[in-house]
């Protein structure tokens, strides 16, 4: 059922013109920076990651006193996926993308990943049960046209080129994962403040 809503919006000439929106404010002057509302955004496959590092890392974010967005624990019913999304990003001070077997295989995974890397985020990649070169789009080219695929490209190429921490679930520990996880971000907050 959530899927063919997701397939509805992905259609959407609404929700394709408030992309085309976000992505025009990206574009417009640099000075015009929008208004921070959190201190990260976490990127994520939900299938795979949600009840586990993605949430854990939420909680552990919060804890810090930080102000995350998580989709499953910052949006509601009726609010606008992807407005709602776009402008977490754009809001967002940093970006924690946690790429995953099933990530590439998600449209809305992908648009994420793009507009993030189009703001220019400073990005933290987490790579939990996979290895950046297995990353590859891999949704079908009926789902979106060349020139999104080429865009999503792009931002899996500028994502691999970013060292990461990695995650393999059959020896890690989750738990300490997502502590040097938070540890980093933390870090990179605090370089960007003094920025």
């Amino acid at each position: 059922m959530i899927s063919s809503v997701f397939n509805f919006m992905k259609q959407s000439k609404t929700v394709q013109l408030n992309n085309k929106l976000f992505l025009d404010l990206l574009s417009s002057s640099s000075s015009a920076k929008p208004k921070v509302l959190h201190d990260v955004f976490i990127n994520h496959r939900g299938s795979d990651t949600k009840r586990t590092i993605a949430t854990l890392l939420y909680d552990n974010l919060k804890s810090r006193n930080l102000r995350p967005f998580l989709d499953c624990k910052n949006m509601k019913p009726g609010d606008k996926l992807f407005d709602h999304i776009n402008s977490a990003i754009l809001t967002s001070r940093v970006a924690v993308t946690v790429f995953s077997p099933n990530y590439c295989d998600s449209y809305f995974c992908l648009h994420e990943l793009a507009l993030i890397m189009e703001s220019r985020k400073r990005v933290i990649p987490i790579f939990c049960d996979i290895k950046p070169s297995q990353l590859d789009v891999m949704i079908e080219r009926v789902t979106c046209s060349d020139d999104e695929i080429q865009r999503f490209r792009w931002a899996l190429q500028e994502a691999k080129d970013i060292v990461g921490l990695t995650f393999d679930s059959y020896k890690g520990n989750l738990s300490e994962v997502v502590t040097i996880a938070s540890d980093v971000i933390v870090e990179r907050l605090v370089e960007l403040e003094a920025s």
